[in-house]
């Protein structure tokens, strides 16, 4: 098993949560067999608590035998991506807002954790509105139990993306919006917000305040303040 030889690879455990995020529905018995979770679990018998991703339309009764199974808490990773209606729809991934809410139900009833995934700039959504839209559906997120919402700025690179770009239907999000989105969307407590900060030198950025607002981003994801950082001010691109 994959996750055994990577577990035995490690110098000692270095972590208190295990992500185990395999580009596919976790609950998905082709993904992973039914006949394979008691071994999950029992290798990730020390962290206290085992994240997985899954579809929200494969939540169901499983969830909660896997949950049994472990000795720490199970926090599900669901991707709502965005809550504007037009773009939801064209995203075509068979999440419509019933759907999530369904799951987020679920798992709040058996008292499982969730953690929500949530787009800036996708495809379909006005640049302009990009951020407001975020924040909303982040705000959609925690007010239905979401713990973590992570945001996730949409990059290119698989070729659809500058398809829908040609065509006016994208606009890459810039790593001042990211910004903007964070810190408009730490208000909504009690959920933790963060933003992903993989490989945002592809995000657009004028050079002379890039640094200081990717500084600022990871600071807002590590600290949580109060009252926050002043906001990056930049000559050269306000």
């Amino acid at each position: 098993m994959q996750l055994e030889l990577v577990l035995a690879d490690l110098p000692a455990r270095v972590a208190d949560r295990l992500k185990l995020y395999n580009a596919s529905n976790f609950f998905d018995r082709r993904a992973v067999p039914l006949e394979d979770l008691p071994r999950i679990a029992e290798l990730a018998q020390p962290f206290g608590t085992v994240t997985v991703e899954s579809h929200a339309g494969m939540i169901g009764p499983v969830v909660c035998d896997f949950a049994e199974l472990l000795s720490g808490r199970l926090e599900v990773a669901v991707g709502l991506e965005t809550i504007h209606p037009v773009a939801a729809a064209q995203l075509n991934k068979r999440l419509d807002l019933d759907r999530f809410d369904s799951a987020a139900a679920f798992l709040a009833e058996h008292d499982i954790d969730l953690r929500v995934f949530v787009l800036l700039g996708a495809p379909h959504v006005p640049a302009a509105e990009s951020v407001d839209w975020t924040v909303r559906t982040v705000e959609y997120a925690a007010a239905h139990g979401a713990g973590r919402v992570a945001i996730i700025p949409v990059r290119g690179g698989n070729g659809e993306l500058e398809r829908l770009q040609a065509q006016g239907a994208f606009t890459p999000p810039t790593l001042a919006q990211l910004e903007c989105a964070l810190e408009q969307s730490l208000a909504l407590a009690p959920a933790v917000v963060t933003a992903d900060v993989w490989d945002l030198d592809r995000l657009p950025a004028c050079d002379q305040c890039r640094a200081d607002r990717v500084s600022r981003i990871k600071h807002l994801n590590l600290s949580r303040p109060s009252r926050p950082e002043p906001a990056v001010r930049c000559s050269a691109c306000a």
